[in-house]
């Protein structure tokens, strides 16, 4: 007999597959208006559900977490362990997709028609869906920003950086006051965490409906005309997504925990299913911690500490993407990219991944601060725009793969899996 959890991965991965059929047909035979109408609101239904929970579930959980480990130098030892790992596998992700575009190089070998016609089709495109990026930001300027100037703002804002910040602060303070004061509040945040956990478990048995809806319209709705000029990009951008979770996230688990790749991979697939499906690791984040938590069996602590973290500030399928999409806008366009402006790529998106929201698009916006910082025209970014949404959905399998690695390497650094 199937396990309760196998049988809803089965379902969503019916979903997802009856969605995509659903969707080739309806593009073909033209009622994709329809799907847009009438089967999409469906699918951002479920999102808006799971998004929902996030910002309670990611400052109770926290909070909880951050005040369970009962020592601040405990808490400063994973800190450091998680943006350290977090660190590293951006820069590796982005330099992979360095290689991988000045290898392959998808960008060259247009013919001067199909190079005319991507450059006229981003004129109006570009203007309306996404808007020209402020001066680049600072490191000190993003680390202020973690501050927030009221904690309610942010709540209603959604900024999760600095719900993060407020919640590891309000922790680390009821590890410094007496434990007779500090339980009941502790408690009372536990309390709210496992009503969401609750809360997700019921979302849940909508998810093969949402994944349906989901997909079906972003097939309804995708241009294939343009799909075939940008195919050895997608490719590219692909493939560097799958060595670097597979190489990259494997060689970490291997080295440092005892857990096999194998249950790993397996582990996490109903999450990396509704990180496809939906393109915004943010929403997919409750399912990301349940999965890791009962799955891989990673302390609840880490868990709270890590993953929510992870979705704020840790983007390698974003960063990779980056690296690929900036050299191949500059190759469409002519550019040689020197060692000094590939080396600013790799910087530039380090540092924007950590302020880049979770949210399905958001790597378009530091994409432009990427070729801003490398002197590429911003309309580039137009000649993308018919596989963004697709490779958005990509991307985002890698960013909650990534956190949940992370999750499992510092806990076995800790002893703890």
């Amino acid at each position: 007999m199937k396990s309760p959890r196998l049988q809803l991965y089965t379902k969503v991965l019916i979903g997802l597959l009856v969605g995509a059929v659903f969707g080739i047909l309806a593009n073909r035979w033209g009622f994709s208006d329809f799907v847009h109408s009438y089967v999409k609101p469906f699918g951002s239904a479920f999102i808006k559900l799971i998004s929902m929970v996030v910002v309670p579930l990611v400052f109770a959980s926290l909070l909880v977490g951050t005040a369970s480990l009962n020592d601040i130098r405990k808490l400063g030892r994973i800190g450091i362990k998680t943006l350290a790992y977090y660190v590293c596998t951006t820069a590796i992700a982005i330099s992979l997709g360095l290689l991988l575009a000045n290898t392959i190089k998808p960008g060259v070998g247009l013919s001067e028609q199909a190079r005319s016609r991507l450059l006229q089709s981003v004129s109006d495109e570009t203007g309306t869906q996404i808007e020209t990026p402020q001066e680049q930001p600072t490191v000190m300027d993003i680390l202020l920003n973690v501050i927030p100037k009221n904690p309610i703002r942010a709540f209603v804002e959604g900024n999760m950086l600095q719900i993060i910040f407020f919640a590891l602060l309000t922790g680390i303070c009821l590890t410094l006051i007496p434990s007779p004061r500090s339980q009941p509040v502790i408690g009372f945040f536990q309390g709210i965490s496992d009503v969401m956990v609750q809360m997700v478990h019921i979302i849940m048995k909508i998810a093969p409906y949402g994944v349906f809806a989901l997909i079906s319209a972003v097939v309804a709705n995708f241009g294939s005309d343009i799909l075939f000029v940008l195919l050895k990009y997608s490719i590219v951008v692909v493939a560097g997504l799958a060595l670097h979770a597979v190489l990259v996230y494997s060689a970490a688990i291997k080295t440092f925990s005892k857990l096999s790749i194998r249950d790993f991979f397996k582990g996490i697939r109903p999450a990396q299913l509704i990180a496809f499906s939906s393109g915004s690791s943010s929403a997919t984040l409750p399912v990301t911690m349940e999965c890791t938590e009962r799955t891989l069996g990673v302390p609840s602590g880490i868990v709270s500490f890590a993953l929510p973290l992870g979705a704020t500030i840790n983007m390698d399928g974003t960063a990779l993407y980056q690296g690929v999409s900036a050299v191949f806008i500059a190759q469409v366009y002519g550019i040689d990219l020197s060692l000094a402006q590939q080396l600013t790529i790799v910087v530039t998106a380090t540092l924007a991944s950590v302020g880049t929201s979770g949210t399905p698009g958001a790597g378009i916006i530091t994409l432009a601060i990427v070729l801003k910082s490398i002197g590429v025209p911003l309309e580039g970014i137009g000649i993308i725009m018919g596989v963004e949404r697709i490779l958005d959905m990509c991307r985002s399998v890698v960013n909650i793969t990534g956190d949940a690695s992370c999750a499992v390497v510092v806990a076995s650094t800790e002893s703890k899996v």
